[in-house]
């Protein structure tokens, strides 16, 4: 397999200038996922993209796919974009994160999500009852299995121990844990035990008004520094700016039954989904990557670059490539 020069092959530490804008890698589609994955990181990477991020569904184990893909990618920044919570255990999660960080050398980010009751209660036959419960626990068990390869924890939902260690030699520097968060309850969580959020469908509007002070706030009272705020972009820079939005409402259309996102996309300013996507040419798409970093975005994945076909990926690539400088 040919793969393209990459750009900027040196091993960074994990800091937030260094993944500025990344995107979401996705190849359901390709006869072997895992091996057309990798040849789009490479291109990523080339194109000057500092990280890829990767989807968790009943599919491709995320973690695992991101470990390959940081094994074979030399320099770019890979993540979890995001592990539901339900149908999942803090020892299970940690062992995963922690073998991807050391299969990276440092540059794997867990992120963590509620998820949704349909898909919790339908695929996982167990009620989806006090969700931030779950996460507030879920996360502390985890923070201490992540950073000390050790847990002593008993919740109301979740039990954590360790009478054997858990620690993945070459993970020691711990993991970046982040999560989905866009409600007021899910930010304060956040803030308190995360270290930073992963909001998708979240406009600029929302970001500032809403959602970036919130999470900072509990940051800054659980004394706490700054938290990552690593905004999911859904857009691609294209000529057929019609034809795209509809393609993409279709596929954001499952969103709009769910309450928290409903939300933010009417207080981002829209009636859909698609009202928040980012489509247009090369000035509208940097436009508006500029409005999300100034609404206090740290970091900007795009998602669903690849809707409009290779060329459009390409192109919208080349763009965000230049933009992450």
């Amino acid at each position: 397999m040919s793969t393209p020069k990459i750009r900027n092959t040196r091993r960074v530490p994990w800091v937030c200038s260094v993944m500025a804008i990344g995107v979401a890698l996705s190849a359901i589609d390709a006869d072997n996922q895992i091996d057309a994955t990798v040849r789009l990181a490479y291109e990523a990477a080339a194109a000057g993209l500092r990280s890829a991020w990767f989807g968790q569904t009943f599919g491709v184990d995320s973690p695992q796919l991101a470990a390959v893909v940081g094994r074979e990618v030399p320099g770019l920044h890979v993540g979890t974009s995001a592990i539901p919570v339900f149908g999942r255990h803090p020892l299970l999660v940690s062992s995963q994160a922690q073998t991807a960080q050391a299969a990276t050398h440092g540059r794997y980010h867990l992120g963590l999500a509620l998820g949704t009751k349909l898909l919790t209660e339908t695929g996982f036959g167990i009620p989806f009852e006090r969700p931030i419960a779950r996460l507030r626990e879920f996360l502390t068990a985890l923070r201490q299995l992540t950073e000390s390869g050790t847990a002593d924890f008993h919740g109301e939902l979740l039990t954590a121990r360790t009478p054997i260690p858990a620690r993945v030699p070459g993970a020691e520097a711990g993991v970046p844990l982040l999560v989905a968060a866009m409600g007021p309850q899910a930010l304060r969580v956040s803030g308190e035990l995360a270290d930073g959020i992963l909001p998708n469908l979240a406009g600029p509007r929302v970001l500032s008004e809403h959602i970036v002070p919130a999470v900072t706030e509990a940051a800054s009272a659980a004394g706490r520094p700054a938290p990552r705020i690593v905004a999911l972009v859904h857009g691609v820079v294209t000529d057929d700016v019609e034809s795209v939005r509809e393609k993409i409402a279709e596929r954001l259309a499952f969103y709009e039954q769910i309450p928290s996102y409903a939300r933010v996309i009417e207080l981002s300013g829209g009636r859909r989904a698609a009202d928040v996507a980012v489509i247009g040419d090369e000035k509208t798409v940097a436009a508006e990557v500029r409005r999300y970093r100034d609404a206090g975005a740290t970091e900007v994945v795009f998602c669903d670059t690849e809707i409009a076909g290779d060329s459009d990926r390409r192109r919208t690539w080349e763009l965000l490539g230049e933009l992450a400088g």
